[in-house]
């Protein structure tokens, strides 16, 4: 199973603005964060970004195996978006989570993030460790005035030999037809492209049937093959028609829908954190104290904290809130 890779990699592991801005910003609205000082040019090539040499060990050609997903996906969001600029990558507690690094275990991780008038948020994360992993995450939050999914996306390699991709329009209520314009019948000529990209996910970190739709690109696999001939092109087209969706959908003016929207992404980040799978990870790698802020005020920053804190067991289901631990 693939999650239990990761459970295998935690073992082993254990100021003032230079260039133009934008002058024209958004209004501020629910959940938007503070602009970055920095401009676009900056912000882009952070940490050295993107990045053409890996931290960790490789006999591949192409080590960083994700970094044309972020290259296309910033300079897509560059040229069709309205208004675009980076945003603070930060905690509440003001710790700066655009780059952390471990040189002994030689893995490292870099996040963007980025607003426009489409979107509050857009949080880019790669995470290097040479062949052994190597992650491109992303998720696109529509300005709340847009009753319509989330667009996430996780593609991950494991020593180059197993593989996890998910890309999906994630949806804010149980019922497509809740959102203010449906979306499904745009995505199912996409996904049937693609034999390779239709799996169904396992119910060891989530549920299916909340927050991810029935046309979520799913795939586990072992040819790397795929992820140049089938992921990458559906990967684009997903992320075009997620843009296109936003910008056909007419705004809610309603002080009250608009609120409803964000209480539903608050909710999706709450459970998005309870079960992210990388936590173990992020803690093998940087701490546990450093990947429950990462995850939690950062990651999925709406998030409400749990009590019980995350779990850095081994993959699993989650355990309940509050919950009875012998039930």
């Amino acid at each position: 199973e693939l999650e239990n890779i990761i459970a295998d990699l935690m073992e082993v592991s254990g100021g003032e603005s230079h260039g133009t801005r934008h002058s024209n910003l958004p209004l501020p609205s629910l959940g938007r964060s503070t602009p970055s000082s920095q401009s676009m040019s900056e912000a882009a090539s952070a940490y050295g970004m993107p990045w053409d040499a890996t931290i960790g060990r490789t006999e591949e050609t192409n080590p960083l195996l994700y970094m044309p997903f972020w290259e296309w996906q910033l300079d897509f969001m560059k040229s069709s978006l309205t208004n675009l600029h980076p945003i603070e990558c930060s905690t509440l507690n003001d710790l700066d989570v655009s780059y952390k690094e471990n040189k002994e275990k030689r893995a490292r991780i870099v996040n963007h993030c980025y607003a426009s008038d489409e979107y509050r948020k857009i949080r880019m994360t790669y995470y290097d460790a040479g062949d052994s992993v190597q992650v491109f995450n992303s998720v696109w939050y529509p300005d709340p005035k847009y009753n319509l999914p989330v667009l996430g996306i996780d593609l991950l390699s494991f020593n180059r030999k197993r593989y996890l991709a998910i890309v999906d329009f994630q949806p804010l209520h149980q019922e497509e037809e809740d959102h203010a314009t449906t979306y499904e019948h745009i995505l199912q000529p996409i996904k049937d492209k693609y034999d390779n990209l239709k799996g169904r996910m396992s119910s060891k970190f989530y549920d299916e049937t909340q927050f991810f739709s029935q046309e979520m690109l799913f795939a586990r696999f072992t040819d790397g093959k795929v992820v140049e001939e089938d992921l990458f092109p559906a990967f684009q087209s997903y992320v075009k028609t997620h843009l296109d969706l936003v910008k056909s959908t007419t705004p809610a003016t309603s002080a009250q829908d608009i609120q409803h929207v964000f209480d539903r992404q608050r909710e999706y980040d709450t459970y998005s954190a309870d079960r992210d799978p990388a936590a173990g990870l992020f803690a093998a790698m940087f701490g546990k104290q450093w990947a429950e802020d990462f995850i939690y005020d950062f990651l999925f920053s709406l998030s409400e904290r749990s009590e019980e804190g995350l779990d850095f067991s081994p993959p699993g289901p989650p355990k309940p809130r509050g919950g009875n631990p012998g039930a």
